[in-house]
């Protein structure tokens, strides 16, 4: 309670810290905002050639099965690549000023929810352009799943932030850890893919059923499943208290080690 609290407090500094870091993900660039949905629409193309001409997956329509999951994924993938670096790029602020220091994680974890959500209206506006329609009763599901999702990226934020101050190789390891998780959750394909003898293992991974449950409410156009939403959700629970333990515990020591 202490911790949300000081949380409370600092609510001024997580704001700004968001607003700073949706203005700088790509200050510089010419197409600035522009590139928060350049970028998914470009793994899409790259995607949808590879997997419907090459690789003939045999899916109908396919580039919509895969936008609906590709989204969130690139929201989940940011905590293991670039959040990463969360506590080191601001090491200076650390050894400057007194803050809760979980405001960092929270801050870009939200900042990059937020960068999703931009990127859904690519989807909304695929499926209209389609012709394909949405189901309106299955809506309303996408809030408890994004929230489920929020708080697993806000867990694994915390983990391997808080870890990668003491162990620099884990940044180095990350691009790999994620390319693999990737190919291990429902992205580029379904489940009916996977051997059903492998599926219940498959489903421990915490991603699988959350981007199923995006699947089934924007490409299948049904309620998602409420079994696997409730283990997304007490995966992403678990994953989040032990993501703010080990933060707490490692975190004492941030300014020393940096």
């Amino acid at each position: 309670m202490r911790l949300f609290r000081e949380l409370y407090l600092y609510r001024e500094m997580i704001s700004s810290l968001v607003r700073k870091d949706l203005k700088g993900r790509y200050k510089g660039s010419v197409l600035g905002f522009l590139w928060t949905f350049l970028n998914p629409l470009l793994q899409l193309l790259v995607y949808t050639v590879v997997f419907s001409y090459i690789m003939r997956s045999g899916i109908e329509h396919y580039y919509l099965h895969l936008f609906v999951a590709l989204v969130p994924w690139i929201f989940f993938s940011s905590a293991l690549t670039t959040g990463s670096r969360l506590i080191l790029d601001q090491k200076n602020m650390i050894k400057k000023i007194y803050f809760p220091r979980e405001v960092l994680p929270l801050a870009y974890t939200t900042s990059s929810f937020c960068n999703m959500l931009f990127s859904f209206v690519i989807i909304f506006a695929v499926i209209a352009i389609a012709g394909l329609g949405v189901a309106w009763r299955a809506l309303p599901w996408l809030i408890p799943v994004m929230l489920i999702q929020y708080l697993l990226v806000l867990g694994v934020n915390l983990i391997v932030s808080a870890i990668t101050v003491y162990c620099r190789d884990l940044e180095h390891i990350m691009g790999v850890v994620n390319m693999a998780w990737m190919y291990l959750s429902p992205v580029v394909y379904g489940i009916d893919f996977v051997p059903e003898h492998w599926r219940t293992w498959y489903l421990l991974n915490p991603m699988t059923p959350i981007l199923l449950a995006y699947r089934d409410i924007l490409y299948h156009q049904i309620s998602p499943n409420g079994r696997l939403l409730l283990l997304a959700l007490g995966m992403s629970l678990v994953i989040l208290l032990l993501g703010m333990y080990l933060f707490s515990r490692l975190q004492k020591r941030f300014a020393e080690v940096l």
